[in-house]
Formats: C-alpha cells, structure tokens, sequence
C-alpha cells in the first residue's frame, strides 16, 4: 500500500466547516486552548478571510481532499511595536497525531513569516500540554516564560508557558 500523500494548501472560507471538525472538540473538551466557546462556522471563515488579507498564512494539512489539521499565525500582541513578532496556533485531526504533520505545518508557517520579514515566532502552551511542549522543543524553540494562572477553563487556572524561536536562527 503506497504512502499516503500529506500536502498544504491555503484555507479558503469554505473549508470553515472542516476546520471547525478539528478545532471545536479541541475548544470543548480540552484545556489546550483557553477559548471558551466552539467556534460558528460563519467565524472560522471570517478568521480565515482576516488572516488572508492581512497577508498571514492559514494553512491546511490534506490527504484525498480530507482536512487532517490547520496552522494558522497572527501578530502576537497588537501596535506597531510588535509587528515583528508572531504567534501560531496548529490543531491536529486525531488520527493525525504523530505522524509529522504538525512539523510540517509548523515548518510552512514560520518560512511564510520570514518571507514576510518577521523575526519570531511563538507557541503560547498550556504547561499540563507536555505533548505540545516537547513538540515545540524538538522544533528548535526555547522556553521564554511562564505566566501562572494565565488561564481559566473547566472551572481552574492553567499555567500559560510562552516558547519561542527567532526566525533567522
């Protein structure tokens, strides 16, 4: 059986409803990320078209047309100060955990930053996401902080841990 085929491709509007597919049981049943509520399909595609015209990346990982994951990037914090300074967000289809799509996506969004001019990237984790920590540390990122109880969900605080990588290195 030959080797199934990963590509990217930019999202579009209309793929909102496979990427809420991929992100709203991550919003709903895990402390992954601190957002409270699953996302409308109408706000998937306005992310989307937001990124998009600002000139960022919302990618997805594809195989036979079937959404797999997504990695999107957005400016960390806003003014003109931090126009430099990204950060990204990648959310995995569970059965493709563990197969090297996420180093992928990772990999498209930051050449697309630097392409762009921008100097870092950076992973804001939850500190119980030790998965996500060691992705980030094989990935070449480096632990830059630490904010306690930067989070509420599930009726507790979470521990945020900030990890970054300057682009040019």
């Amino acid at each position: 059986m030959p080797a199934e085929e990963i590509r990217l491709r930019p999202a579009q509007p209309e793929d909102a409803a496979s990427v809420a597919a991929i992100w709203n049981p991550i919003i709903r049943d895990t402390a992954i990320t601190f957002w409270p509520t699953e996302r409308s399909e109408p706000e998937i595609a306005g992310i989307i078209r937001d990124r998009l015209a600002s000139g960022r990346a919302f990618l997805l990982a594809v195989s036979d047309d079937r959404v797999l994951g997504f990695a999107t990037y957005d400016q960390f914090r806003g003014g003109l100060g931090y126009a430099r300074s990204m950060e990204h967000s990648i959310n995995l289809a569970p059965a493709a955990r563990g197969r090297g799509i996420g180093r992928l996506l990772l990999r498209a969004v930051e050449e697309h930053a630097t392409g762009r001019g921008h100097r870092l990237m950076i992973g804001a984790i939850t500190a119980t996401n030790q998965g996500s920590i060691a992705f980030h540390r094989a990935m070449g990122y480096a632990e830059w902080g630490r904010i306690p109880a930067a989070g509420w969900k599930f009726e507790t605080y979470h521990d945020l841990v900030l990890m970054g990588r300057d682009l040019r290195s």
